[in-house]
């Protein structure tokens, strides 16, 4: 081996490395991998910008955009609103039937966004029953077509990459039907281990909000009792933090004094009531925007708040928002709210400002769950034309009668020029971070071709393994693939396997198809943790659920999906 193939081994061990270590900041780590084998002059400039304008990277990112107009239509609310039946069956066949059909086509994230709130709030069901089937369904109606999901597109732009081949748009039906039938029938059996959580006003209990006496309070001197904070409607007073202690539980009799904080907790559209009590000042009142409409939202994993304090974080100045309320994965959290440090799945109540909607780095740091609509909503004939011509696109792509590259490029223009989507809207919402990863994976792809190391380790493979022994290699990526998306998240996991897999199909002299498939659906096989896919981070702070919610009811899906694919993919995908 030569110091060149040395140099970008070490490159992909540390890549791999910063990927566990720094599992929150996956565009960061890509980020440093292409400047390094760009500044080490492993790759040309022009295959880093071959890089950069890949079709099958373009591809996925004209889709994100496209979908900004679709999650504006009533299309996806009209699923919503007939999703949810008396019946706990008949409710989950539907919740699961047009979760599956709709993640086959449309952004994973805006199906379980748009039903989250229906689910959560439905009279019949308990929430904990249906949230944690609703991101299953999402992932295994993504394996349905090469649009379903992300990890499909970033392993068909690396395939375009290295071979000049592209994926058809039902490449990975067969398979994936089976996934869904199979997955189906297991998550419906796993669903009785899952919690009877009612996320309702009761259970709201989990939200954490403070307010401080002021010094010239009429409150002071007086107990809890006199002062009302009895008999408020679904809030209750948890504890009282003063100076360097907290009083808790708190007895009627105990009596205000200057500067404490409330700690509250219950229905938090109940805030407003706190108003009425002479001053009392809520930590969202420092910033004078109570009084503004109230969003939840669930910190992303790789959002810059992370480690910060509320107090520190300058919402106001970043976002137009101020915090109302926190909760942490179903815990409650305790002291002054002002000082909680930030961290990943954490659940806030924002109170928003008017330039809220409008910020650019919203989609970088939040997914909101509910309470603010977007900009506009789409009605009339541009709901048709986003409806309608988002389906001509795939069918067009479907039949190959049109490349889904050229159906989107043209669907965009005529999204922009009929005013369903906005510049605004367009530069706001651009996924940079997946841009940059894939990006960045199909140079250090490049590196590898170009400094041997993929064709010494076809040779390997090839001087090592008899063809006997394909099989066990094919196994081998896929349950790579898999722990890697728990550990390091779905695309960064195909993004990092793809280059090893498609060595190992060379040193065997055999069709790449396989391994190419094993890593697709490895990647997308994300049940058992709710970071590896953000879906699942969605319903984890929405269901008030568990680790342990996740291992009863995604590790048989897990196992039965693994089962389906390593006996599927080689009879649909031959050797």
């Amino acid at each position: 081996m030569t110091t060149q193939s040395w140099l970008v081994v070490a490159i992909f061990i540390a890549t791999l490395a910063g990927l566990i270590r720094f599992q929150k900041r996956p565009a960061k780590v890509f980020g440093c991998t292409l400047l390094a084998v760009f500044g080490f002059g492993l790759v040309s400039t022009e295959q880093m910008l071959s890089s950069l304008v890949n079709p099958g990277l373009i591809t996925l990112i004209l889709l994100i955009i496209c979908s900004f107009a679709l999650e504006k239509t009533r299309f996806l609310r009209l699923i919503a609103s007939t999703v949810i039946k008396p019946g706990f069956k008949l409710t989950w066949l539907r919740l699961f039937g047009s979760t599956v059909v709709s993640s086959a086509l449309l952004n994973n994230t805006a199906v379980v966004a748009t039903l989250i709130a229906p689910i959560r709030s439905n009279p019949h069901h308990p929430a904990g029953k249906l949230l944690l089937p609703l991101s299953y369904a999402a992932i295994l109606g993504g394996t349905l077509t090469l649009i379903g999901t992300s990890t499909n597109l970033i392993v068909d732009s690396m395939l375009y990459e290295t071979s000049n081949e592209r994926l058809d748009f039902f490449a990975f039906t067969s398979v994936g039907v089976l996934l869904v039938i199979a997955g189906g029938v297991t998550l419906f059996l796993s669903s009785r281990w899952l919690p009877d959580t009612r996320v309702t006003q009761g259970d709201s209990a989990g939200y954490f909000l403070d307010a401080q006496v002021q010094p010239d309070s009429s409150m002071i001197g007086k107990s809890v009792e006199e002062n009302g904070l009895r008999h408020l409607e679904s809030l209750f007073l948890v504890e009282i933090a003063r100076a360097d202690r907290l009083i808790s539980p708190v007895t009627p009799a105990e009596t205000i004094l200057p500067g404490d904080r409330l700690v509250f907790s219950g229905d938090i559209s109940k805030v407003m009531q706190l108003s009425q009590f002479d001053g009392l000042k809520t930590f969202a009142d420092e910033s004078g925007m109570l009084a503004s409409n109230l969003t939840e939202v669930v910190v992303r994993p790789d959002s810059s708040l992370i480690g910060l304090s509320l107090k520190n974080a300058g919402f106001r100045a970043r976002f137009d928002a101020a915090v109302v309320a926190m909760r942490r994965d179903g815990q409650r959290l305790s002291g002054k709210l002002g000082e909680v440090k930030i961290q990943a799945g954490d659940f806030l109540v924002l109170a928003v400002g008017p330039d809220f909607s409008s910020r650019n780095n919203l989609t970088k740091n939040f997914i909101v769950i509910s309470g603010v609509e977007p900009e506009t909503r789409l009605s009339g004939q541009r709901e048709w034309i986003a409806g309608l011509g988002f389906l001509a696109v795939v069918a067009l792509a479907a039949t190959g009668t049109l490349s889904l590259l050229k159906g989107l490029m043209l669907f965009l223009a005529v999204l922009y020029f009929t005013d369903c989507l906005s510049l605004n809207e367009v530069q706001r919402r651009l996924p940079l971070d997946i841009w940059l990863v894939v990006a960045s994976a199909l140079t250090l792809a490049h590196a590898l071709t170009n400094s041997g190391m993929v064709a010494e380790f076809a040779n390997l493979f090839a001087q090592s393994f008899d063809t006997s022994q394909i099989y066990l290699a094919f196994v081998g990526v896929y349950i790579m693939t898999l722990v890697l998306t728990e550990l390091v998240t779905n695309n960064a996991a195909a993004a990092l396997v793809f280059p090893m897999a498609y060595g190992m199909a060379l040193g065997f002299n055999v069709d790449p198809m396989p391994f190419v498939m094993a890593v697709a659906f490895g990647a997308s096989a994300s049940f058992v943790s709710p970071y590896g896919y953000q879906t699942n981070l969605m319903v984890y702070n929405a269901g008030q659920y568990q680790l342990k919610d996740f291992l009863r009811a995604g590790l048989p899906v897990s196992l039965v999906y693994s089962v389906v694919v390593l006996l599927a993919v080689p009879y649909f995908f031959p050797f």
